[in-house]
């Protein structure tokens, strides 16, 4: 019994020591009770990293972030305050801020509520001068757009929504994610990575400092630096000469694949969505039928017009149904069954290919479009004939996405014998499709695609995938799928011919010749896209200079009328700007920017 005794007290005395050591343990040596005990008294509150500016080719500013505070409340923290001096330092009616205060109770009276958001650092010292209890400012930043240009190519930022938060744990309800644009391609590398601030409060809810100095806080890290490709002020001349049209410009560098210029008429000033008006402005863009939110560079998908007549005079020299020298005469068009289909303008005839290009002969194309699609040397049969003028056709990045780093782009459209079959019921020849023999019919290209045509020819056979991001801070090197050749389907030695009729086009005799500025060489190929729905569109596609091109442009204006009237006066002064950094022809920059484009499908009613 005795000895029972013993163990019995000895365990006793043992289990004393471990709570005495447990104890000691708890309130002593780990605080991380002694801080869960205190949680009534802490605040966290997420430290938003700035975004990484977005800077152009040669180190201007596009994107800056810029100081911003949200104002959130504490329900049960608030007490009786002047509602109409509130109201009065935040902007607002008295009435907006019972509803937000309000909500917030809805949603809890002990967790903080996000009442008004993206205040100046103005008003948040004047809200803290007046100490109005229950409320706190939390800091995070906003974009600013020095240049005011180029909002579909920069994008916007919005509030994540259900969707943002299921896919990515980062975002929580309240916080901004890129939606279009750079700002939505490169959203990972711009966002940067939260940090948190522990902060001691007292019964009221004022601010006490940080606490146990900071040991707790975690820095938040700025998202890094974007360097793009666009070059601003080339950017802002295109913007500035699209003025009153409806239409786009893309301009490449076709040794790199580099994007220059992605200009979209309408556009719209990027800094009327950031701030409080934004939902405003957003609402009354998206009404707007002339669609300034709408990035037709690289969604729209029109007609290429003569444009495309390059394509089949380059496949069909590939394919040995046509050759350089051969001569095709032109009765006004092409003569079809006692019809002329399509017709043409006047010029001098017969025709070799580079006269046929330099004077856009739709009748020199109809002619190599059905030689291709009617002749058993391609193969043996009409549908394998077509099929692989389709493959041609694609292999010059029609028909299909690009793959840039740039959101939205579209597919366009080069129609497959498929869908021949069904509109025609298997019964459809050349004739029935001539019209794509001159770039109209169902082709359908956006101008990305186009721009990036104008670089394959610039390169005899080849280009490198557009892109609109040059670096990433912290990343020695862009993707290496922009740095890959990409070869078309024709030789390089059947450019030739094609790109001597560019040339003349712009410097000798023929549709371009508006186009011409002495000593850049400029080749160009003018085309005039036929609608249905009003005046055609102006269309012109061209590189400069013609040995070792420095920048492929594309521009299409949508009713814009000849390629010659519209498009080809815009292209020829990007070029002189980038090519020369001036421009010595102010007579045509006026020309440009008062000419009269009529959009009654637009302007009849103003806005949906």
């Amino acid at each position: 019994m005795e000895s029972r005794g013993k163990i019995l007290i000895i365990a006793v005395v043992v289990l004393c020591l471990i709570i005495v050591v447990r104890l000691f343990y708890i309130q002593v040596l780990d605080s991380s009770y002694k801080i869960f005990a205190n949680n009534n008294a802490l605040r966290y509150q997420i430290q938003f990293p700035p975004r990484g500016e977005v800077y152009d080719r040669n180190g201007e500013f596009l994107v800056q972030s810029k100081e911003a505070y949200d104002l959130l409340c504490i329900p049960r923290e608030v007490t009786p305050f002047d509602t109409v001096r509130f109201a009065s330092i935040i902007g607002v009616e008295v009435a907006d801020v019972r509803a937000e205060i309000q909500k917030a109770r809805k949603y809890s009276t002990r967790r903080p509520s996000v009442l008004f958001k993206q205040l100046s650092k103005e008003v948040k010292l004047r809200l803290e001068e007046r100490r109005f209890r229950g409320f706190f400012t939390q800091y995070r930043t906003v974009r600013t757009y020095p240049t005011k240009m180029a909002g579909n190519l920069l994008g916007y930022v919005g509030e994540v929504d259900d969707r943002d938060m299921s896919r990515d744990p980062y975002y929580k309800m309240g916080d901004f994610i890129g939606k279009t644009g750079i700002e939505k391609a490169y959203e990972e590398q711009l966002r940067g990575i939260k940090g948190v601030k522990v902060e001691l409060v007292d019964v009221h809810g004022m601010p006490k400092g940080a606490y146990q100095d900071g040991v707790y806080d975690t820095l938040a890290q700025p998202g890094r630096a974007i360097y793009s490709t666009i070059d601003g002020k080339l950017q802002q001349l295109a913007e500035e000469l699209l003025q009153g049209k409806v239409g786009a410009v893309v301009a490449i560098e076709p040794a790199t694949g580099e994007i220059l210029v992605m200009a979209n008429s309408p556009s719209y000033d990027p800094d009327l969505l950031v701030g409080r008006d934004r939902s405003k402005n957003y609402a009354r863009m998206v009404f707007d039928l002339r669609q300034p939110l709408y990035n037709r560079a690289v969604m729209s998908s029109y007609p290429p017009g003569s444009t495309f007549k390059t394509v089949n005079g380059l496949i069909g020299m590939q394919l040995g149904v046509a050759t350089e020298n051969d001569l095709h005469s032109c009765p006004g068009g092409y003569p079809m069954g006692g019809v002329i289909r399509p017709k043409c303008h006047a010029h001098y005839s017969p025709l070799n290919m580079s006269g046929a290009v330099a004077n856009s002969c739709n009748a020199y194309f109809a002619y190599v479009f059905r030689d291709i699609l009617d002749r058993g040397k391609v193969a043996p049969t009409f549908r394998e004939r077509y099929d692989i003028w389709r493959e041609y056709v694609m292999s010059f990045g029609f028909g299909r996405k690009l793959g840039s780093d740039f959101t939205g782009e579209r597919n366009g459209n080069v129609p497959s014998a498929d869908y021949y079959n069904r509109i025609y019921n298997n019964r459809w020849n050349s004739y029935t499709v001539i019209s794509l023999s001159i770039g109209q019919g169902e082709m359908g290209c956006t101008p990305l695609q186009m721009a990036n045509m104008a670089a394959i020819i610039a390169n005899r056979g080849y280009y490198y995938i557009p892109h609109v991001v040059k670096r990433v801070e912290g990343q020695d090197t862009i993707h290496s799928r922009f740095t890959e050749k990409h070869y078309t389907k024709v030789a390089p030695e059947h450019f030739n011919s094609v790109v001597e009729g560019m040339y003349q086009a712009v410097n000798v005799a023929g549709t371009a010749t508006i186009a011409r500025v002495a000593g850049l060489d400029i080749c160009g190929k003018t085309g005039t896209a036929q609608n249905p729905q009003g005046a055609d569109h102006s269309v012109f596609m061209s590189f400069a200079p013609r040995d070792n091109p420095k920048i492929a442009i594309y521009v299409f204006i949508e009713h814009g009328r000849f390629g010659a009237t519209t498009a080809a006066p815009i292209a020829s002064l990007l070029a002189e700007q980038y090519l020369t950094d001036t421009i010595k022809r102010p007579d045509m920059v006026e020309y440009v920017k008062n000419m009269q484009v009529h959009y009654p499908m637009y302007d009849r009613v103003g806005a949906r």
